[in-house]
């Protein structure tokens, strides 16, 4: 962050990875940004959930953000809050999950959209096409709760 944000000098005040990867799984909404093959952005929300340390999230490949994704899998995955921000990068890839593995952990996590009508079981998942489902593998991340004084970036390997 620029100078004057009044980010800790020390270690001490900044957020913990736990805290983050919290709210990463507690959200309903998450917001999804791709780049269009011209170069323009696009933005889309998205139902998903966060389980082994990455989003995973189903859809059709029609759609604008699978196209975009299929030609730069670089995007962007923001929570709703401004205030209280979680934003991470990574790349999206098409993938599949076994119904007897993470099919079924991903089901399970999926339960918090039940009372909204979509509750896929563990198999939904296991087809040829992997029934739609993608996987954005974080690279790295930036959150705060409390700006400036918590401003926190993280890398992952």
């Amino acid at each position: 962050m620029p100078e004057g944000y009044g980010l800790p000098e020390t270690v001490d005040g900044v957020l913990p990875w736990s805290a983050v990867e919290e709210r990463l799984v507690a959200a309903q909404h998450y917001w999804l940004a791709t780049v269009r093959p011209d170069g323009r952005p696009h933005v889309v929300p998205r139902w998903g959930v966060w389980v082994d340390g990455r989003f995973w999230y189903d859809g059709a490949s029609t759609t604008v953000h699978a196209r975009n994704l299929a030609t730069n899998p670089a995007c962007t995955l923001n929570l709703e809050s401004g205030a209280q921000a979680v934003i991470v990068e990574g790349e999206s890839h098409a993938t599949r999950a076994d119904a007897d593995g993470l099919g079924q952990r991903l089901s399970s996590a999926f339960a918090k959209y039940h009372s909204a009508g979509y509750s896929p079981e563990a198999n939904a998942w296991a087809g040829d096409d992997g029934g739609g489902l993608r996987v954005l593998v974080p690279q790295r991340a930036l959150a705060w709760f409390s700006f400036p004084t918590d401003c926190t970036r993280f890398t992952f390997g």
